[in-house]
């Protein structure tokens, strides 16, 4: 039986490439009652068997197991995520940043790091600012870009990560994804618009996930992460998300330690010595604060 991947999902059509094929035809298919009766909801990104009736349409029949899983947007197998953020307007927010890493990093997919608009920086204080929290993150262990779509600065060097990858995009709002985007393949200059406009907020708007083909591989046309809550994420796992707290809290005298108020901790004393940023630590209680506090489902 063929295979292939959603690469969009609409009214209860997938439309599956089949990379099987030199010609990379997109086959529209729906799907048997056996997902329904085993709860299973096909999602852009999987990686599926299907029968195909004719050259155009057909049933799926399988979904491969998935690396890993997004409910808000609905996507699967995502090798990494594009954190775009700006330098200013609006301002860089590295508790956002953070926020979106521990969520990256829960899902076990690989964060990027983008700071666009670069060329709005008109001080040497504020170019100094941006390139310091860059070391820092870079230091930790992070992929980080700075990037101006205006000079086309930091553009080519951004662009090989999206070979044969799946990829989606996150960040703050009014970064200029698009413009990001249209930077990286200038024949999307369309493409982008049609996106600018079905990620609105309008009731009527059009909401689906749809890779799109840019930069030798998928991009996820979707608003990303639409909810930045910590569900299911448990207060002892929250350090697995930081990467310099993670790497310090080897050397905790206690298993468990949460590096609040516990004795021969690791990471607090790391702090005190600056190899861990006081923000970052200051993120990390807050975050643990959040999850602490948070209401049980049942």
């Amino acid at each position: 039986m063929p295979e292939g991947k959603i690469i969009k999902a609409l009214s209860g059509f997938y439309y599956v490439l089949d990379e099987s094929k030199e010609s990379g035809k997109v086959i529209q298919c729906r799907a048997r009652g056996i997902f329904r009766k085993n709860k299973v909801t096909p999602l852009v990104g999987d990686y599926v068997v299907y029968q195909a009736e004719h050259d155009k349409e057909g049933y799926l029949l399988e979904v491969k197991e998935r690396t890993n899983e997004l409910v808000r947007p609905p996507i699967s197998n995502v090798d990494q995520a594009v954190l775009v953020f700006s330098a200013t307007e609006p301002t860089f927010s590295t508790s956002l940043l953070d926020r979106f890493l521990v969520l990256v990093e829960a899902n076990h997919i690989k964060p990027i790091i983008c700071i666009t608009k670069i060329d709005l920086l008109k001080t040497e204080e504020a170019r100094e600012t941006i390139q310091a929290y860059a070391d820092d993150y870079r230091q930790m262990g992070y992929d980080v870009h700075l990037t101006s779509t205006i000079e086309r600065d930091g553009i080519e060097q951004l662009t090989p990560h999206f070979h044969n990858k799946i990829t989606v995009f996150a960040g703050q709002s009014g970064v200029g994804k698009s413009s990001l985007l249209n930077a990286m393949s200038p024949d999307l200059a369309l493409k982008t618009n049609d996106i600018s406009t079905h990620l609105g907020r309008g009731k009527h708007t059009t909401r689906h996930v749809e890779l799109i083909h840019t930069a030798e591989g998928l991009i996820a046309d979707t608003p990303g992460f639409s909810s930045l809550e910590f569900t299911g994420i448990e207060a002892e796992d929250l350090d697995l998300y930081f990467l310099d707290i993670k790497e310090k809290s080897r050397a905790c005298k206690f298993r468990g330690c949460l590096h609040v108020k516990e004795p021969g901790c690791a990471v607090k004393e790391a702090v005190e010595n600056e190899e861990i940023r006081e923000y970052r630590y200051q993120h990390y209680l807050e975050f643990l604060t959040e999850i602490k506090d948070r209401k049980p489902r049942y």
